[in-house]
């Protein structure tokens, strides 16, 4: 992976989707100094069936942002507008990520897997596909003043040209690896703070840091075996 950069953001659909091996690299890269923020599309107020809606964002959002800090992660954001499991795909999602973009001024943009599958016939859902898909259009949409022009004429934001990366977390298509041996366990922290996500899954046992390091670990020690043997987080990086 490219390190030569200061600034990254993450923009996924749900709590969690980060915490599924991407945040074992980003506890690196902020060990190492960078800044890396949060934009989350939704809530994930879908997200567990014994909790309505509204309780459910309130949980999640909590540990979203407590999970982030795990992994030495400040800024946590939210969309309004985009609901848990119909996000749609469009021109609306599209200006707000791009208007995030602008904002943040990120050189590097790290997303999930937009790919229909996860690898072979394991399906994956159509938030991650969408905003997958809209994080790489909106790179593109924040460097062109003439896109979304009313972000400069209402909200100030000017034009940002300096994506220089795209980073998809669990591509089943890797193209590069950051090694994260010593963030593994931040990021096993990091993931195990979605608690009553965790324990609202069927066959995730009572004990989410036992159900995080039994996720995490083989996938990243997995992940190293195909880089050069050591952890790593694979991700499939498009240069702007």
């Amino acid at each position: 992976m490219p390190e030569d950069w200061q600034r990254a953001l993450a923009i996924v659909a749900h709590p969690d989707d980060l915490e599924y091996g991407a945040a074992a690299a980003i506890a690196e890269w902020t060990a190492a100094g960078r800044e890396v923020a949060y934009l989350l599309v939704t809530r994930g107020e879908a997200g567990i069936d014994g909790l309505g809606p509204e309780e459910c964002a309130t949980v999640r959002e909590a540990e979203q942002r407590a999970s982030a800090a795990v992994v030495g992660v400040r800024t946590v954001e939210f969309l309004d507008r985009h609901r848990d499991g119909v996000i749609e795909a469009g021109l609306p999602l599209r200006r707000d990520l791009a208007a995030a973009i602008r904002w943040h001024r990120p050189e590097l943009l790290i997303t999930l897997n937009h790919h229909d599958t996860w690898g072979g016939v394991a399906w994956n859902t159509p938030d991650h596909r969408v905003v997958g898909r809209a994080t790489l259009d909106a790179a593109g949409d924040a460097g062109n003043r003439w896109i979304f022009p009313d972000l400069t004429a209402e909200l100030g934001l000017d034009p940002w040209n300096g994506v220089r990366w795209v980073a998809v977390a669990g591509s089943p298509h890797p193209t590069h690896a950051k090694d994260v041996g010593p963030g593994i366990d931040r990021a096993i922290s990091s993931l195990a703070e979605h608690r009553a996500y965790i324990t609202g899954l069927e066959d995730a046992g009572k004990d989410p840091a036992a159900y995080a390091r039994s996720i995490l670990e083989p996938m990243l020690r997995t992940a190293g075996d195909q880089y050069r043997g050591t952890p790593a987080t694979l991700f499939q990086l498009y240069p702007r």
